[in-house]
């Protein structure tokens, strides 16, 4: 099956960077999306196609990219309405990559009931934010079979920088990418609790963070979002409730593993008790707002 038709359903930050990567490649590119503002924007970029209800052009189609944002986003998606839904529009073979963060056990779930509709899936979590997004540069961590990778290699090779192979089964994917979110909520919230402490002692922000970024406690993590709290800029670039969202997957899965998480668990207080204060929408760097008494630089959100 050669793939020539491809539609990315979710056009927020990673899919709209995703659907123009595929622009770019040269692939014929359709998009679904609830906001007429996300259409049109991929529209005006050169899309096929765009729709609200992409169930119209299903049958066109030669590979799906479902980039929602989580679970349950995936389950309306796909098998929304059924009988009548946008999985029983796909033409049988049709390999559907289904790359938000979700439980393992939600990944095996939607393969077996898109085997049901005899279409393969690739349970392919990204990550690289935005900025690589855009450039089609994404990393993705996927699971699937051999032949499913093989069919969706030109759109692979649009999207994503680096493809890592986890294996056959449904979940590794998934998995994968749990562990980086601990790690990547983590450090957020480590780097704020960094430069609070640095406030609280009286040192100017941007010289902890050109110490920082020039020394051995540096991460990707601190040097991209402590920069979005020295211009007071908390412009949702990844939100807040993201990671009150995926560092609950990583606690359900630290559950059902029967493996301690000490320092995820703290991490997933600060970023709820940060949502709960206000700034669920803000980007993941308002995390810092959980240390109260503190003279930041003026928040622009």
């Amino acid at each position: 099956m050669s793939v020539k038709n491809v539609c990315v359903i979710g056009l927020g930050t990673m899919g709209m960077g995703a659907a123009k990567s595929c622009i770019r490649a040269g692939l014929n590119t359709y998009g679904g999306d609830i906001s007429d503002k996300a259409l049109q924007e991929l529209k005006d970029a050169g899309a096929v196609k765009v729709s609200k209800t992409p169930k119209e052009f299903g049958a066109e189609l030669d590979a799906v990219i479902v980039l929602v944002v989580n679970a349950a986003q995936v389950k309306t998606v796909l098998f929304g309405g059924e009988p009548d839904c946008f999985a029983a529009s796909l033409k049988k073979g049709t390999p559907v990559m289904v790359s938000s963060t979700m439980a393992a056990a939600d990944a095996k779930e939607i393969a077996a009931k898109l085997a049901e509709y005899g279409l393969p899936m690739l349970d392919a979590p990204v990550s690289g934010g935005g900025v690589k997004a855009n450039a089609g540069e994404m990393t993705v961590m996927a699971s699937g079979a051999k032949e499913t990778f093989e069919t969706l290699q030109p759109v692979l090779d649009a999207v994503a920088g680096k493809v890592y192979n986890i294996g056959t089964e449904f979940g590794l994917g998934s998995s994968v990418k749990i562990v980086h979110q601990l790690l990547a909520g983590v450090h957020i919230a480590v780097a704020a609790e960094a430069m609070a402490m640095a406030k609280k002692a009286g040192i100017p922000l941007d010289i902890m963070y050109d110490v920082v970024t020039n020394a051995a406690g540096n991460s990707w993590m601190f040097e991209n979002r402590m920069a979005h709290v020295l211009a007071g800029d908390y412009t949702p670039l990844s939100a807040v409730d993201i990671f009150v969202k995926d560092l609950g997957l990583v606690t359900d899965t630290a559950k059902a593993l029967h493996f301690p998480i000490p320092l995820a668990s703290t991490a997933y207080q600060m970023f709820t008790n940060a949502s709960n204060a206000g700034y669920g929408r803000y980007d993941d760097s308002a995390v810092i707002m959980t240390f109260s008494g503190l003279d930041l630089p003026v928040n622009k959100h």
